[in-house]
């Protein structure tokens, strides 16, 4: 089973997969590109639904890209700290938005190579904004796509360029984010890092991890067949 075997499955997980999660679009809420930048760098280590809490008035508070650069750095801490690391994230998103103003003329690019020269901007950041703010598709590797891609079998890798590029070679380029969002949602949904819920699995039998775990005879409680004598 190779490269060939790979594509095949992974064409039958895109269309089962929309068919169960067909609202499969990012949770971050944003009206704008910078926006969007903004909401991503602050959700490392942090769920989408609390930095949607963070942003609702943080983008009414910095409106523009100047507002963060010129913005009180305690200040800008104590906006996002919710959203915890505050302190890293508020010096990122300070510099990043300098680099904005400077670099830019305030607008965010729409290449990965300018973006990923932004600080703070990893390729992770970079993929989720082309492909969420500019509709230029792109793999994203979180922590879900990660586990599941490597569960399914789509990868051996664990560095997350790697497993980019692993799935990059295997998935239609114009399927690229539509993907990344589709296990994103799978892996907070079904493919869970704790316990995966693989009999409720949907794409079992395309995955490694699920039909393997299928096939394992279950273990009966030795229990079982003397307490149904005193139901």
């Amino acid at each position: 089973m190779g490269k060939e075997h790979d594509i095949k499955r992974v064409k039958e997980i895109i269309a089962i997969l929309s068919k169960e999660i067909p609202d499969a679009k990012i949770a971050l809420r944003f009206s704008n590109p910078l926006e969007l930048l903004i909401a991503t760098i602050l959700s490392a280590q942090c769920t989408d639904t609390r930095v949607n809490q963070v942003t609702e008035s943080l983008f009414r508070k910095y409106p523009s890209e100047k507002d963060y650069a010129r913005a009180n750095l305690e200040e800008l801490e104590a906006d996002i700290r919710p959203t915890g690391f505050y302190r890293n994230k508020a010096r990122a998103i300070r510099k990043c938005c300098q680099a904005l103003s400077d670099r830019f003329g305030g607008e965010v690019p729409q290449t990965l190579e300018e973006l990923t020269r932004l600080p703070g901007v990893g390729r992770k950041t970079a993929n989720v904004v082309l492909g969420n703010a500019f509709g230029i598709t792109g793999i994203v590797v979180d922590t879900h796509v990660r586990r599941v891609s490597q569960r399914i079998g789509l990868t051996k890798n664990s560095d997350p360029v790697k497993i980019e590029l692993d799935l990059m070679e295997i998935v239609p380029q114009k399927e690229w984010t539509h993907f990344s969002n589709l296990l994103i949602w799978h892996g907070r949904r079904t493919c869970v890092a704790r316990k995966p819920l693989c009999e409720q699995c949907a794409i079992r039998q395309l995955c490694d991890y699920g039909s393997d775990l299928l096939k394992k005879p279950k273990v009966q409680n030795p229990n079982a067949k003397g307490m149904s004598k005193f139901k």
